[in-house]
């Protein structure tokens, strides 16, 4: 067999590889569909339009955000960001300020309840997740835990711009 000029890897291996992460994919896809009725819970209890969503959940994980950020996240001008905002703004979730730096510049923030209702977003079918872990041996949670802590490095990596996977 020869091997693949990419990786270095003999054609069987890369072909064993390429099942198993197929295998992980449909097992993740599977688990996914056990958790996805605890997550779609608070998303249904919502009122807001997905654009809404989007920018609550921006929001969450970058803190403040100027306008012109988030239509560029977006992929939409600064006209409708404004209006989204304008509607998040008269739901409680976000307020805006001043930007400290640059007076010109108005920031995006979520307001507590802003936070709250993220939050319930975000760690939805948590405790379902939980309930499941805690159907498993302890020496299984030690392998998640190793497997886990190498797929957040392998996302770190991914984040950081290096685009050569790991062997």
């Amino acid at each position: 067999m020869g091997d693949n000029e990419a990786t270095g890897q003999p054609g069987g291996e890369r072909d064993e590889r390429c099942a198993l992460i197929d295998r992980l994919v449909q097992l993740q896809r599977t688990l996914g569909r056990f958790l996805a009725h605890d997550r779609s819970t608070p998303l249904l209890a919502s009122s807001l339009t997905m654009q809404q969503l989007k920018v609550v959940v921006m929001l969450f994980f970058r803190d403040a955000s100027s306008g012109q950020h988030l239509a560029r996240a977006l992929g939409t001008g600064l006209g409708t960001v404004t209006g989204i905002v304008d509607r998040l703004v008269a739901q409680g979730l976000v307020s805006r300020r001043e930007d400290p730096t640059d007076r010109r510049v108005r920031l995006v923030e979520l307001t507590t309840r802003g936070r709250l209702l993220a939050e319930e977003l975000i760690d939805a079918g948590t405790s379902n997740y939980t309930r499941l872990l805690g159907r498993l041996d302890t020496e299984t949670l030690h392998t998640l835990e190793k497997v886990m802590v190498k797929v957040q490095e392998a996302a770190d990596d991914m984040l950081a711009g290096n685009t050569h996977p790991a062997p």
